[in-house]
């Protein structure tokens, strides 16, 4: 198995500045106990394709409802690979968790970016039974898998990203 590919933990103050965006009346203290607890990405076991992601705080979604999630979490890959991320699959199969672009793409070059690639992510309870989703802190949420991809022959793709979501098509 290749190993292209390396989890951080963005700058307290890069997450603070993400956190702050989703929570704007949050206390900085409790901004850096949730900093502080963070955990990087893992796979559960030997033959698992996926890393889980941790919640960073507890998590409610009502039925219906969406949330947006500050990771705190980057990662630098290889040239050529992208993180896919879904969530987690006892997730969406209990309760229609998904994605709100359906699955998040992490290119390679987003770990430049000026967010530090900074990854977040907006889920909704889209459950048909009435289930609120509740997940503690520390749980997985979503599973990240690497691929690798090509591209065409007569690629000539020169331009530089800085940002997220919208960013590469200006």
């Amino acid at each position: 198995m290749r190993r292209i590919a390396k989890f951080y933990k963005v700058s307290y103050e890069q997450f603070k500045k993400g956190y702050a965006d989703i929570c704007p009346q949050e206390k900085e203290e409790n901004i850096r106990k949730v900093y502080d607890a963070i955990k990087l990405p893992k796979r559960a076991t030997k033959g698992s394709a996926g890393y889980d992601f941790y919640a960073p705080t507890n998590i409610t979604i009502e039925p219906g409802k969406t949330i947006k999630i500050a990771t705190g979490i980057r990662v630098e890959m290889e040239e050529n690979w992208v993180l896919k991320c879904y969530p987690r699959s006892g997730l969406g199969f209990k309760y229609r968790l998904q994605m709100n672009n359906t699955v998040g793409i992490i290119d390679s070059d987003y770990f430049y970016s000026d967010n530090e690639g900074h990854i977040f992510a907006k889920l909704t309870n889209d459950t048909n039974e009435g289930k609120t989703v509740s997940i503690p802190a520390g749980n997985g949420f979503m599973q990240g898998i690497f691929v690798e991809y090509g591209i065409t022959v007569d690629d000539d793709a020169d331009g530089v990203r800085n940002g997220g979501f919208g960013s590469t098509s200006k």
